[in-house]
């Protein structure tokens, strides 16, 4: 499959769809952490390159409920988020994937087909990721483990702490590509 990873710097998800055999395109406005296909950019240029899945991580920051304290100061930034995700959610591709965590998304366009979190697919990890769905079953979890931490969310403050909140998990990443790449 032509398969199109959105807003995805790090290539973690792009990946693991390549270890199956996929034609994988990355996009993002950062370059890429990794090597393989980038497309360093507006993903809103090239939705209509004929993909057959889409699997897109649209920034969180105006959307997700951990900020709604500064909602009423940014408005206009939450209104052109919802626009964005609209336009991926619109975009002329059969199968699509939408993933953020839980916010105005569900209030604004609506709720999501699943919630998931990290200890469902291996990581000990609590981080409830919500998934907007298109031609696409439901993720089955993988690997269910103990260990219900939040240790992403403790870390401390940094310039790399939105980088590292903003990484797919590997065993999510493993069983989307194991799931959703079937031709």
């Amino acid at each position: 499959m032509k398969v199109l990873v959105a807003c995805e710097f790090s290539r973690i998800v792009a990946e693991a769809f390549e270890k199956r055999g996929h034609d994988v395109t990355s996009c993002d406005l950062l370059p890429a952490e990794q090597q393989g296909k980038h497309y360093q950019g507006d993903v809103l240029t090239i939705l209509d390159d004929g993909w057959d899945l889409m699997i897109a991580f649209p920034p969180c920051t105006h959307l997700a409920v951990s900020g709604a304290r500064w909602f009423k100061n940014k408005q206009k930034e939450q209104a052109e988020a919802l626009l964005f995700v609209r336009r991926l959610l619109d975009a002329p591709i059969p199968k699509i994937a939408l993933e953020n965590p839980i916010g105005v998304i569900s209030t604004h366009i609506r709720k999501p087909d699943q919630i998931i979190q990290p200890w469902q697919f291996g990581h000990g990890e609590t981080k409830a990721t919500c998934l907007w769905l298109k031609g696409l079953p439901l993720l089955v979890p993988t690997s269910i483990v103990n260990g219900r931490e939040h240790r992403i969310h403790r870390e401390p403050p940094s310039p790399e702490r939105w980088v590292n909140r903003s990484r797919t998990f590997r065993g999510i990443a493993k069983a989307m590509a194991e799931q959703w790449g079937k031709s």
